[in-house]
């Protein structure tokens, strides 16, 4: 028994001790622990289309992996996470991280499409941009190119039958797809490629991102800059907070 009784206070000793050096803060504390607790959790989902002529799908995986590397060299606490859906003829792309890494993609975005030769996309669209959400979909980034049969148009995340869907209706089943899948992936804790070549049913249907992409009502990377950009005009007169008048030609 009295060993026992030393054993437990040994115990307690040496926890009291790792308690107290897990709090002891330190000067890299000082300096960037205010940086860690602003970083607010965004979720960006844009999509676009590919050119006639990109004879390698997997350039778009490669690129996308580069820039991912970059961006981490430059926010270090700006841990991104994701997947990239690269279907024959357009891509979904959903990026989870900071303000300011979201707003870095939309940019590299912009200027890709302002290329004059040998641009990888066309016609971007920002489809939805969400502010703090609950929890990440994906534990990573990754991308996967998928087949013609994978964007079929019999999928279950193919959307109403209706000719003229809204494009609220379309953007609800890309979102309810995703977090579909981002519940399996987390379930199962597969890799996002791999989880897809199990569950193929949980892939957005290529025809509904086709559709968004003709959609006007959605911004392209260089529009949702400019909002983000343009300054706000306070009316004094009436207390309400307007957009200035280049948005409402947006």
């Amino acid at each position: 028994m009295a060993t026992s009784q030393k054993t437990k206070s040994f115990s307690w000793g040496k926890g009291d001790s790792e308690d107290e050096e897990s709090n002891r803060m330190t000067m890299f504390d000082v300096l960037h622990g205010e940086i860690r607790e602003k970083i607010v959790l965004q979720r960006l989902i844009v999509i676009a289309r590919l050119p006639h002529d990109l004879a390698d799908r997997t350039e778009l995986g490669v690129y996308y992996e580069k820039l991912n590397f970059q961006l981490s060299k430059q926010y270090i606490w700006d841990h991104m996470t994701g997947l990239l859906l690269i279907y024959p003829s357009c891509l979904l792309h959903i990026i989870e991280s900071s303000r300011e890494v979201l707003l870095s993609v939309l940019k590299d975005l912009k200027d890709m499409q302002q290329q004059p030769d040998g641009t990888l996309l066309e016609a971007a669209k920002v489809v939805f941009m969400a502010h703090n959400p609950p929890s990440r979909l994906f534990q990573q980034w990754s991308y996967k190119v998928l087949d013609a049969d994978h964007g079929a148009e019999d999928s279950v995340t193919k959307g109403p039958d209706e000719e003229e869907e809204s494009t609220e209706t379309l953007v609800c089943t890309v979102l309810s797809a995703l977090q579909k899948l981002g519940e399996h992936l987390k379930i199962s804790k597969a890799v996002p490629g791999s989880g897809l070549d199990t569950s193929p049913e949980l892939i957005v249907s290529q025809e509904v991102l086709n559709k968004l992409l003709a959609r006007e009502e959605l911004l392209t990377p260089q529009q949702h800059l400019q909002m983000y950009n343009s300054p706000l005009d306070i009316s004094m007169d009436f207390g309400q907070v307007m957009r200035s008048s280049c948005l409402t030609t947006v």
